[in-house]
């Protein structure tokens, strides 16, 4: 398990030669709605491990939260759990809109 900033992140979206990761983000519903990553996938970060099969195990994850614990504490427990190229995207969703994208609404 490691960190991605969200500069990588961004470049890494961009390459089109690069396997895409699955964008897993474990925030809330209503964080969801506020604001989110195109192509993410919203997981609640306490229903992660009853919805372990829903979590693909073949390419790579990159979690997502709001400030970048609660996706640090879920990737974690993925690793654990057996997933094995698994990233926590530091400075979570504030980040992005802070670096990558001004324009994303922000709470």
């Amino acid at each position: 398990m490691r960190e991605i900033s969200v500069a990588e992140l961004a470049e890494w979206l961009e390459d089109t030669q690069r396997t895409q990761p699955y964008l897993l983000d474990v925030r809330e519903e209503w964080e969801f709605q506020t604001c989110h990553l195109a192509k993410s996938v919203l997981i609640p970060m306490a229903t992660i491990p009853n919805r372990l099969n829903d979590i693909p195990d073949e390419v790579p994850l990159v979690v997502i939260c709001h400030h970048g614990v609660r996706s640090y504490q879920v990737a974690a427990f993925l690793a654990h759990a057996g997933f094995e190229n698994v990233a926590s995207l530091a400075g979570g969703v504030a980040a992005w809109a802070d670096i990558v994208d001004p324009s994303m609404a922000k709470y």
